[in-house]
């Protein structure tokens, strides 16, 4: 058994199939962040859904938690090589967030605090595919790993998965956020290593 160093447990073998190609396996999370970790508690934690027409759909903390939390057990894969998997999550359905809205756009911008951005067609939200996610493992969401609420895309990178998400802003077309102005994947899906342009 080859150890490559503390939280790494190998190299994706022929047993390893929930494991797309490059990645390896850790039990850990690694924290891994573009910027400062920004000061934003539940009590003063917003989402909007912006629509093309200006339209604005927001959530305070109790209203999301009104519109129906659910468990989850899903992997996620980062573009550093990690993936993390059966974990437990908690969050809202995108599903159901985005049920009264009315947009004709494909594409998403999620905007966090702190000033992060990435993009994600609208397809990727929905149909049982993303959440706000409010807890991970059993426990709250920490700051340093998005909390009190980060967007949860887990059939792509993790990148996708805005922490401190804030807002999600309906576009036309596929704009470029943060990572992706800077070299990343305009989709990031795992299992076709779409890491880089």
């Amino acid at each position: 058994m080859a150890v490559i160093n503390s939280g790494f447990g190998g190299r994706r073998g022929a047993s390893d199939l929930r494991l797309p190609p490059g990645q390896t396996l850790v039990d850990d999370w690694p924290v891994l962040t573009a910027g400062l970790t920004p000061d934003v508690g539940a009590h003063e934690w917003t989402l909007t859904i912006t629509t093309e027409t200006g339209a604005e759909h927001n959530w305070d903390w109790n209203a999301l938690q009104d519109v129906g939390v659910e468990d989850i057990i899903t992997d996620i894969h980062c573009v550093t090589h990690w993936s993390k998997l059966d974990m437990a999550w908690r969050g809202v359905p995108l599903d159901r967030l985005f049920e009264d809205v009315e947009t004709s756009y494909d594409y998403v911008m999620a905007r966090s605090h702190g000033g992060y951005t990435t993009n994600v067609p609208l397809e990727d939200l929905l149909d049982g595919q993303a959440w706000i996610a409010t807890e991970a493992d059993g426990e709250p969401l920490t700051p340093e790993h998005g909390g009190p609420a980060r967007l949860l895309v887990p059939h792509l990178y993790f990148w996708k998965s805005a922490k401190w998400v804030r807002e999600l802003r309906m576009m036309p077309t596929d704009e470029p956020g943060f990572w992706e102005q800077n070299g990343y994947h305009l989709r990031g899906d795992p299992w076709r290593e779409e890491r880089y342009w």
